[in-house]
């Protein structure tokens, strides 16, 4: 039978401290199958899943609107999916909130010209919170297709498209209520291509065959709302599929769907990713309950330490045995990853949903209004390397490879009327 914990209580184990012999470990790659060219970032969060670029990058550390801009394009329609870069194409997800057409667009990475455009469905987009769109999903690709979750006319549906934007398949993962918003994105492994659907008419998490869409495994969901996308890790020498949220914290088998581990540890509704140091994951949440947590995630599941910040939808990054991550309110923390000993505490300003970006030592993160920092992940203090201007409205998260930042950014005029563009940033 699956373990479980009391989500209410608050476990301090001596000998889980810096002091008691857990120290932090090593994230470990995923054993997915697919192929990661250094200069692609093909799904939410990066190649490593967890908001780390791939190493030894030099992207600009000071820009904006008009300085180490390779290319700016316009974006028809609303999206804070984040952008997708495999091989020569810069893929995105848009909504038309006037129609309810949810489409996937794909741009020339060396000069942003539109190479085209494809429409998924042409009506019943879904949303409602102010914060959400009809594509808040970022695109999943294995190097020969484009994988797209969209809430659409009362379900869940995921499709897969040719990198030219030929519709491939389509497949409804359930029935879908919508609360406040969707925003999970496909996560790929072996032949498959793992997606979530919670809400609170129930939903599953399902791993899909990559080629037809065809249902491999289906697990049912509780009747709760619910955000993140699934994440794959490597903890204890085992991949797992791990999903937050829900007023648990679950542990699938990726091939299979079997419940590897289950455990209380998350509150009910949880946007942020969870991620790993390869003994540990870590997890947030911000509904009803303000909630962090470390669980052993290498045997039985504990909760190795507990806090009640508000990290509800910036995910976290990791770094040589630091967690550091911005607080929807605009404060940057550090803390020790083995004990969760806040190692400092400083106020950016303004409010954050975009999720920073590991660049090396460099963190690259940007609020709600535009502005865009870069401050070291260091756990002395908060070094701050750069404050940029780019956008007006920001809740996207930026992609960043090859030494080159693609960022989505939405430009707001005097009388209120919205712009998104597409940025290629680099030297």
């Amino acid at each position: 039978m699956p373990h479980r914990l009391d989500a209410a209580l608050l476990i301090c184990w001596t000998g889980l401290s810096t002091g008691g012999g857990l120290t932090a470990a090593e994230p470990k790659s995923v054993d997915d199958g697919i192929s990661h060219p250094a200069t692609d970032w093909l799904w939410w969060r990066g190649p490593s899943r967890n908001g780390t670029a791939a190493a030894g990058q030099q992207p600009p550390v000071e820009f904006g609107e008009s300085e180490r801009v390779r290319w700016k394009v316009a974006i028809p329609g609303r999206g804070y999916g984040s952008p997708t870069v495999v091989g020569d194409r810069v893929v995105i997800a848009s909504g038309d909130e006037s129609t309810g057409a949810q489409s996937m667009l794909a741009f020339d990475r060396a000069t942003g010209q539109q190479l085209w455009e494809t429409v998924v469905h042409a009506e019943g987009g879904m949303r409602k919170n102010t914060k959400s769109t009809l594509a808040s999903s970022t695109a999943a690709s294995d190097g020969e297709r484009l994988f797209i979750n969209f809430p659409n006319s009362d379900a869940l549906i995921t499709s897969a498209l040719d990198l030219d934007g030929n519709l491939l398949w389509q497949t409804k993962i359930s029935d879908y209520e919508i609360h406040q918003g969707y925003g999970a994105s496909p996560a790929i492994y072996q032949r498959l291509v793992i997606v979530t659907s919670d809400n609170k008419s129930g939903g599953a998490i399902a791993g899909l065959d990559r080629a037809t869409g065809t249902v491999v495994w289906r697990r049912e969901r509780p009747e709760l709302p619910n955000y993140p996308s699934p994440i794959l890790l490597r903890v204890g020498d085992r991949d797992q599929a791990v999903l937050v949220g829900c007023d648990r914290v679950v542990s699938y088998d990726p091939l299979t769907g079997e419940t590897i581990w289950e455990t209380a540890g998350a509150t009910t509704e949880c946007v942020t990713s969870t991620l790993t140091d390869g003994r540990l994951i870590y997890t947030s949440g911000g509904y009803p309950l303000n909630h962090m947590s470390a669980i052993t995630a290498d045997g039985e599941p504990v909760v190795a330490w507990e806090n009640s910040e508000r990290l509800y939808v910036p995910s976290l990054v990791i770094r040589e045995g630091y967690l550091y991550g911005v607080l929807d309110a605009g404060i940057a923390v550090c803390w020790n990853a083995a004990s969760g000993e806040e190692m400092w505490k400083r106020r950016l300003g303004g409010t954050f949903s975009s999720s920073p970006v590991l660049v090396d030592d460099m963190i690259y993160i940007s609020n709600e209004s535009g502005d865009f920092f870069v401050f070291r992940a260091v756990p002395t203090g908060l070094e701050m390397l750069a404050k940029n201007r780019l956008g007006d409205l920001v809740l996207a998260t930026p992609a960043i490879c090859d030494s080159q930042i693609f960022h989505r950014v939405t430009d707001v005029d005097d009388s209120g009327v919205q712009q998104e563009f597409l940025y290629c940033l680099g030297d």
